[in-house]
């Protein structure tokens, strides 16, 4: 591994405690700086334990992670909350955004959880307001948009909201887990453009979990789960 490694893997295990026997074990695995990285597996295989572990949401019974130099490993809970939210964007599969709040509030939570990205994200475009639409934009979401609440979008829209909510304050790495399920092949291809092009304006680091192997072209690496996990595929994990 080099400098430029922001993802390093060494050794991992993690095991669910439900006894169904599932087991996540990685060797070795190494993302570099600004890399687009396509993780494909079968459901159940265990990528979104993988993420969940990428996160610090999940600790591993064995093994080291280390995200941009950091040991999430050896980092209290806390700890791992804030790296999280100051260096980590994430669009999950199900959107995760806040039924209450507006488009643009819901961007914004990110800057209010992190004062680093607050910071970033106003340096961007000299307001968060004004850098939050700047996103939203750029993802083709129409500034009549920005104020209505996130039920009154479709599900595409609601997507492009999840992404622009990861992407502000310029987080050095961003996950996406399944996030183009629910769409058709049109809707996915111009989803991945943007999220692709505005990971490379920021230079964020992508990893992009499926199992669509289709949705692959584009990324710089193309990876199976069992390929840096081998026993991944004994029993079965989220």
């Amino acid at each position: 591994m080099t400098s430029e490694t922001v993802i390093e893997i060494e050794n991992l295990r993690f095991r669910w405690p439900r006894g169904d026997g599932f087991r996540l074990e990685i060797p070795s695995f190494g993302v570099r700086a600004g890399e687009r990285i396509f993780l494909y597996g079968p459901s159940g295989s265990g990528k979104s334990t993988l993420l969940g572990l990428l996160g610090g949401v999940l600790v591993p019974e064995l093994g080291r992670i280390r995200l941009l130099g950091s040991e999430l490993t050896h980092l209290k809970p806390s700890a791992r909350d804030r790296f999280r939210a100051d260096h980590v964007g994430f669009v999950f599969q199900q959107f995760n955004l806040i039924p209450y709040l507006s488009v643009v509030d819901n961007v914004l939570l990110s800057c209010r959880f992190s004062a680093r990205r607050r910071a970033r994200a106003m340096a961007a475009s000299g307001s968060l307001h004004d850098e939050a639409a700047r996103l939203l934009a750029h993802l083709d979401l129409e500034e009549a948009l920005h104020r209505q609440g996130v039920t009154r979008l479709s599900v595409g829209q609601q997507q492009r909201v999840a992404a622009a909510r990861a992407l502000i304050g310029r987080p050095e790495i961003v996950i996406a887990d399944e996030p183009t399920s629910a769409l058709d092949a049109e809707r996915q291809e111009a989803f991945l453009a943007l999220l692709a092009g505005e990971c490379l304006a920021a230079g964020s680091t992508l990893l992009f979990v499926s199992h669509d192997r289709r949705l692959a072209a584009g990324f710089d690496r193309e990876l199976s789960l069992a390929s840096i996990s081998p026993a991944c595929g004994e029993g079965r994990a989220a």
